[in-house]
């Protein structure tokens, strides 16, 4: 990443109260950008958002990416260079359970941003951020690659390729000879200090652990790439910096996944928690049915690697241990804001 580049740039975060949002507001606000952002209030307590004080850096405006109207009069007050689109129903359990939310959001939720960027001439550049989830669900095949088909199985995963095809769709009918550059991003498992949101395995393991009782697992034999937050985050960047300064050659559909040492099995990012928080945590298997999720999820990055220069910069069990050691202090009375500001001024030291 480039400070340079960023400071003073005006960027718009989608879903900036989020997990994500947040830890790219404060990537992008330590690099001296001038960050609004565009969601609801923060979905889990505690988040990430308050308990880091975003609101004190942040231009936050409460907005839902359902109401066009709303969307469209932020960005256009903004004036925003860079969008980051993040908002997003974001979790494969809830889907299931209200997947009418979900494709509304996921879907029309990206359509709105698109919608609205089509009448914002400031706008530069804009990267949609879907999921690893969105390929066709392949257990067998090699690690997805950007041109492989899109699908999904269950209603997140679905609406995740459905935001691609409406990525897709609007810049070759609106933006191919004028506009922003528009492009989608995929990401592996993000773990990272500052996820509440339930169902998801790091936060079930840590409040499990602090709670002193064993974590439930459900699948703990499914395959994710793991990644820290971080990672993924600072490759959404160098590809908006790239957008900006050579509009038109750079392509539209990105993966920033791990090393291939990092894609692990549930049961053994448990035991890694476990391991680092000490105090002879556990972990136990979630007897019961259960949704159906991908087993194996495994993405190819050699286009980041190559054509931007990025390259994960944190190894699986330094991802974990960053993880698991920002719940531990948080929870001990550590501030959120300052762990997590120590742990963006480490990773500075290890991309230098």
């Amino acid at each position: 990443m480039s400070p340079e580049f960023w400071r003073g740039r005006r960027v718009l975060i989608t879903g900036v109260t989020g997990f994500k949002g947040s830890w790219l507001a404060m990537l992008l606000t330590s690099m001296g950008a001038k960050v609004s952002g565009l969601a609801l209030p923060p979905p889990t307590e505690p988040s990430l958002f308050a308990s880091a004080r975003l609101g004190d850096v942040v231009d936050w405006v409460d907005g839902n990416l359902l109401d066009l109207a709303r969307v469209t009069d932020v960005i256009q007050a903004k004036k925003p260079e860079v969008i980051f689109h993040l908002g997003a129903q974001a979790l494969v359990r809830l889907s299931y359970e209200q997947p009418v939310l979900t494709f509304a959001t996921n879907v029309m939720g990206t359509v709105h941003v698109l919608e609205a960027v089509r009448s914002s001439p400031a706008t530069r550049a804009v990267v949609v951020v879907t999921s690893d989830k969105c390929y066709e669900d392949r257990p067998l095949a090699p690690a997805y690659q950007e041109d492989d088909p899109l699908g999904g199985h269950d209603p997140y995963a679905t609406s995740k390729a459905c935001a691609e095809l409406v990525t897709t769709a609007y810049r070759r009918s609106f933006f191919a000879t004028g506009g922003p550059s528009v492009v989608t991003v995929r990401a592996g498992n993000v773990i990272g200090g500052g996820d509440w949101a339930r169902d998801r395995i790091v936060p079930d393991v840590v409040s499990a652990l602090a709670a002193r009782r064993a974590a439930m697992i459900r699948n703990p034999d499914a395959v994710r790439p793991w990644q820290h937050v971080l990672d993924p985050l600072v490759g959404y960047a160098k590809l908006a910096e790239a957008l900006c300064q050579l509009r038109g050659r750079v392509r539209t559909a990105w993966n920033f996944g791990p090393e291939l040492e990092s894609m692990k099995r549930v049961s053994c990012l448990a035991g890694t928690i476990c391991k680092v928080w000490g105090g002879g945590a556990a972990w136990e298997r979630h007897a019961g049915n259960h949704p159906h999720e991908t087993a194996t999820l495994r993405i190819d990055s050699r286009r980041a690697k190559t054509e931007l220069g990025w390259a994960p910069r944190l190894s699986y069990g330094t991802a974990v241990e960053w993880t698991a050691g920002w719940y531990r202090d948080v929870f001990e009375g550590a501030d959120a804001r300052a762990r997590t500001r120590n742990q963006l001024d480490a990773y500075a030291e290890l991309a230098a």
